[in-house]
């Protein structure tokens, strides 16, 4: 069943005024999308609504406008975004597509027919990411522009060089070359950041396709290589290409280094293309990364460009998008969970319903806002998605089931046909916290309602100390939430100060732990008092303070009355600290409570100042190389391994490939790694070598 995207539309509307919503709405759209990286309409939705225009248009030729969305592709650039603006080489259209594989075979007769022959069709998956454009100069890559608005794009080079699958440098290549593909980030590592982004209490990315338009964007390239994006190449451009079919081009940029799906197939028949669909339309399921459907091309460049171009598509080339899987199901009750900021999430729960082959009870409604606009209410029959394949997200009420609701509330009780209520109750969001029963707050410029009581509200403590002895944090191993809670609930810990004052009788007398355990914990708290200040500064918890913040905070500001010191002017002078976090931070300070916890630290004995000097580059010996840290090391922990390669010029990467330089092997390195770096021939040094390195620098 799909639902009525038009269903809203009064029936007076006239087709003119229709046409003209429908390109305003779009044409926001497209900015959220493209620019924002904050879609709100599913790409079903948009597609249909763009065929609704185009349809409007065609019958009211006199309304013409070369502005309107069907005439020009969206467009990603910002005039803010500190990038240079180039102009593409060859306009980078966008692909006419189809949710309708009569529609494919309609394509396919008409370049049939246009042609005078059966072309050979290529087939490939088509990846839910970023378009990118590579140039390349006597074999060095020399640009990476973003599609833009097509004409031109954003040259985010310094972002795309962190990228390990597209090749600096290239042989045996033509001299001058385009080729075109998608940038990615995979499900694991799209996963991985918005479970920090959730710890930090962030607003989450919608999918990894808006995950890896946000990264490529950002300023700081390290943080572009911490989130680990990945690139699939599909399209050559250039007067001396290596053959003239497109299959032959891809074949060769594989040859030279580019990454190309293996799942690129030459078909010979319209059956072979339903075939590759069809196959696709499931196994998709199974890869690491985000595709959204199939794209059909002309292997012949003779024959593509003897079909030439429409405004703003090619018209030998066609994608047909697969499409979301959606369940119908009901949701029975709404329930409240409170992160460690105070933030209060609702979550639907639901019938439990089967999408791409698991069970879905739950899903995140978001915040008030969310609930508001989709009228959502507790007995609503809902339909469910998975955004991407793997987070469920409830996408619309059934309206038709909501008109029967509607009309149940005219009915005596007895006449009730089922157990859900009688009446619809369109939940306000709660206006007390549903933990503790203070009241709510909510930032005029924030979509989130937040309990204030940070002090005494269980789920907020809680938290905040899961936060603070996270790996990426203090790192006290054995003290995770079950133990938390346990001590929690005997009154033994109450803020993050209470740990170092934790005794082992207090944590031995607690339900499956014994002194054996309670000497591992302890051990584990005293060794955290070793943890650089930087580290410290993210453990705090400081709201809108992540790692990357705090590392540079702590670079301002190298001890934490330093910090505290700090007016508002001189925090949003540190790069990436902008007015919210600096307000942030001062309000933190600010707080009694906090100030007598970080006193309560200070006497425990953490590392609340640094030295500039740990700051500054030791040296430059390692300036240019690639490193690669495997194992664990009996002196420094690879943290501060880590942190050495980056103060003596170096940078750490995660993964061995040709370009990596060396590799810094402590016990228990990684087989696989062993196996690649021997296959390479890249040298392996022990830790006390790379000690002795360092050291030479200094000599």
């Amino acid at each position: 069943m799909q639902l009525d995207l038009f269903a809203d539309i009064e029936p007076t509307l006239s087709e003119k005024d229709e046409l003209i919503a429908l390109r305003k709405e779009l044409a926001e759209s497209n900015y959220k999308y493209y620019v924002l990286n904050a879609p709100t309409l599913s790409d079903y939705d948009f597609d249909q609504k763009m065929r609704r225009l185009q349809d409007l248009e065609a019958k009211h030729p006199e309304l013409f406008d070369s502005s309107s969305p069907t005439q020009h592709v969206g467009s990603d650039l910002h005039k803010q975004n500190g990038f240079k603006q180039v102009r593409h080489q060859y306009p980078m259209l966008s692909l006419a597509n189809t949710y309708s594989r009569e529609e494919v075979e309609a394509w396919y007769k008409r370049a049939v027919q246009a042609l005078g022959t059966q072309p050979e069709i290529v087939c490939e998956l088509k990846y839910d990411g970023l378009s990118i454009a590579l140039w390349y100069e006597q074999g060095e890559l020399t640009h990476a522009v973003t599609r833009g608005d097509g004409q031109v794009g954003d040259d985010v080079l310094a972002n795309v060089k962190t990228i390990r699958t597209i090749p600096w440098h290239v042989d045996n290549a033509p001299a001058h070359f385009e080729i075109r593909g998608e940038i990615l980030l995979p499900w694991g590592n799209f996963e991985r950041l918005n479970k920090e982004r959730e710890a930090q209490e962030e607003p989450l990315f919608a999918n990894p396709r808006n995950a890896a338009s946000g990264t490529l964007k950002l300023q700081d390239a390290r943080i572009v290589a911490a989130r680990g994006l990945d690139a699939y190449l599909y399209y050559l451009l250039g007067e001396d290409l290596p053959t003239d079919t497109h299959f032959g081009n891809l074949t060769a940029a594989r040859d030279w280094g580019f990454k190309v799906s293996e799942a690129v197939r030459v078909c010979h028949s319209i059956e072979e293309v339903m075939a590759y669909i069809a196959y696709w339309d499931t196994e998709r399921k199974n890869l690491p990364v985000a595709t959204d459907g199939v794209v059909l091309k002309i292997n012949s460049l003779a024959e593509q460009e003897q079909l030439g171009y429409t405004a703003k598509t090619p018209r030998w080339a066609i994608a047909y998008k697969f499409q979301a899987e959606r369940q119908l199901t009901r949701l029975h009750k709404i329930t409240y969970q409170v992160g460690r900021t105070g933030v209060v999430t609702p979550v639907a729960n639901l019938d439990p319903v089967q999408l791409s082959g698991t069970t879905v009870s739950r899903a995140t409604l978001h915040n008030a806002d969310f609930m508001e606009q989709l009228g959502i209410y507790e007995g609503a029959m809902v339909w469910v998605e998975k955004g991407g394949e793997i987070i469920p997200k409830i996408v619309a009420v059934d309206e038709g089931q909501r008109i029967k609701d509607e009309g149940r509330r005219t009915k005596d009780k007895g006449q009730q046909e089922d157990n859900y209520p009688l009446s619809i109750i369109h939940y306000p969001f709660p206006s007390s916290c549903p933990e503790c029963g203070t009241t709510l707050v909510r930032d005029p410029e924030q979509a989130a309602w937040r309990c204030p009581n940070e002090g005494s509200c269980a789920p907020q403590i809680k938290g905040k100390i899961e936060h603070f002895v996270a790996r990426k944090a203090m790192n006290i191993d054995g003290l995770g939430e079950e133990i938390i809670n346990l001590l929690y609930n005997q009154d033994l810990l109450h803020n993050i100060a209470d740990i170092y004052t934790l005794t082992l009788q207090d944590i031995a007398s607690q339900e499956r732990l014994g002194e054996k355990s309670a000497q591992n914990i302890l051990a584990g708290i005293a060794a955290s008092k070793q943890v650089p200040f930087a580290r410290v500064l993210f453990a705090l918890g400081i709201r809108y303070v992540g790692e990357t913040t705090a590392k540079k905070l702590a670079k301002a500001f190298p001890s934490i009355d330093a910090l505290m010191a700090a007016c508002k002017e001189e925090l949003m002078t540190v790069e990436d600290v902008g007015e919210q976090v600096a307000e942030s931070v001062r309000a933190y300070f600010a707080n009694e409570d906090n100030l007598q916890i970080i006193e309560r630290l200070r006497t425990a004995g953490l590392r609340l100042e640094e030295k500039i000097e740990q700051y500054t580059p030791h040296s430059t010996i390692l300036q240019g190389q690639s490193i690669v840290i495997s194992g664990s090391f009996a002196n420094h922990s690879r943290d501060e391994l880590k942190q050495m390669v980056e103060d003596n010029g170096g940078k750490n990467v995660g993964s061995v490939s040709a370009k990596t330089s060396f590799i810094l092997a402590g016990d228990n390195m990684g087989p696989q790694k062993l196996e690649k770096a021997q296959k390479l021939g890249i040298k392996i040094i022990s830790e006390e070598e790379f000690m002795e390195m360092l050291s030479e620098s200094h000599r």
